[in-house]
């Protein structure tokens, strides 16, 4: 298959390093990626200004390598356009450096870039892992990553459609299997600490704690057990649970 890798990591990034030198053994692969981190970017683009993009060398991968001073979702747009020449299969985002279950997926670049190529009509998957205090090793995601595309080629490749993947930061003996589900609810209790520079200007750091809650049958609820969870994700937000009874209010006859 020929593959496009990206992240909101940076192109250095190991969980990308990782990913790529398991998918380039079977596969064309292709690296786009931001020349630094954009964790939480969302889905923005660059307008304003020229992208920069630079060839580079990742060593110990032998696929081709690029950076973009942009976004995750500009680094799918412009490799889609300029850079990666005949048609892409697929474009995976990731391996993230942490979870991005629940309503994350609304903030994550990862997610993003994944949905930008279902934008595009190209297949694509998102895949992050847990972030602990233990060491950043990828290679479990790696696997499963790969493995999940396996089934996704033979069986189910939805141009419209992003898997939104999932891994616990555990041994792989200890991973009790996929599930597939919904998303939960993240939510955090976000507050602002001020602080003052030499100049006396006032700045407001972002703190908080992630509120921790039990949510039967979610991803988050999932990955917490040590299951691998995919959830399917399509950018149309329309609520079709309310739709009939807005228009009841709303709707011109």
């Amino acid at each position: 298959m020929k593959l496009l890798l990206t992240n909101d990591d940076g192109v250095s990034a190991k969980g990308l390093f990782a990913l790529a030198k398991e998918l380039e053994k079977e596969n064309e692969v292709t690296v786009v990626a931001p020349d630094d981190e954009r964790s939480a970017c969302g889905h923005s683009i660059t307008l304003t200004r020229a992208l920069l993009v630079k060839e580079i060398k990742v060593q110990g991968l032998r696929s081709k390598c690029y950076s973009v001073d942009g976004t995750p979702a500009d680094c799918v747009r412009i490799a889609v356009d300029k850079i990666v020449s005949g048609k892409i299969d697929m474009v995976i985002s990731g391996i993230n450096r942490g979870l991005n279950i629940g309503t994350d997926i609304l903030y994550s670049g990862t997610v993003s870039a994944a949905i930008e190529a279902a934008f595009c009509k190209i297949p694509s998957m998102a895949v992050s892992m847990e972030e602990t205090d233990k060491l950043e090793d990828y290679n479990v995601a790696a696997t499963y990553a790969k493995d999940i595309l396996k089934l996704a080629k033979e069986k189910y490749l939805k141009e419209d459609i992003v898997l939104n993947v999932n891994v616990p930061n555990i041994p792989k003996e200890k991973i009790l299997g996929i599930k597939v589900c919904k998303i939960g609810n993240r939510s955090y209790d976000n507050y602002f600490t001020p602080e003052f520079s030499d100049e006396k200007e006032l700045s407001f750091e972002v703190q908080g704690n992630l509120n921790s809650s039990f949510e039967e049958n979610t991803d988050k609820n999932f990955v917490k057990e040590g299951y691998v969870t995919i959830t399917p994700l399509h950018y149309d937000l329309t609520n079709y649970k309310i739709l009939k009874e807005v228009n009841d209010i709303f709707g011109v006859e």
